[in-house]
């Protein structure tokens, strides 16, 4: 159970009281940030992180299902869709601080907003349905910002 706790929350941002959605995406930014440091290869930051929305989505119905008994369907202090909801915003984008902060602004507009079905998978009430609202956001922040870098970079 503490190990479904640790993965629900990324690692305690979850129990921030005042927030704890945007401080789970945060948790998504500064994991990138400080990859992005280590000056990997492209494409090598990118399998990373397409490996970590594959892992997160996984663990994050799996800590759902642990601690729905205990915390209820869809809590605030789980925050792992979040974290997750991040990645998948910057995924195949440049590699900097720029993008990395537009992509959370956006995925976080798009996570709370709930524009364009979002709010319908977010309804479904569904252990994949508390990842997958977040994961549309993600897409959503993902295709504004390939259309900015497309056209403006």
């Amino acid at each position: 159970m503490k190990i479904a706790k640790l993965i629900a929350t990324s690692f305690g941002a979850g129990f921030i009281p005042v927030a704890p959605g945007t401080f789970g995406a945060l948790v998504g930014l500064i994991f990138s940030y400080l990859l992005s440091l280590a000056n990997i290869e492209y494409q090598y930051f990118q399998i990373v992180h397409i490996a970590l929305v594959i892992i997160s989505y996984f663990l994050g119905v799996y800590a759902c299902k642990k601690l729905e008994n205990e915390w209820g369907q869809d809590p605030s202090k789980v925050v792992i869709d979040e974290t997750l909801g991040f990645w998948v915003s910057i995924l195949f984008l440049p590699v900097n601080i720029y993008i990395f902060i537009a992509g959370f602004v956006l995925f976080r507009f798009f996570d709370i907003l709930k524009p364009l079905g979002i709010r319908k998978i977010d309804l479904m009430h569904t252990h994949h349905s508390v990842m997958l609202d977040d994961v549309l956001a993600g897409i959503y922040a993902n295709i504004v910002l390939q259309i900015y870098v497309f056209y403006y970079l």
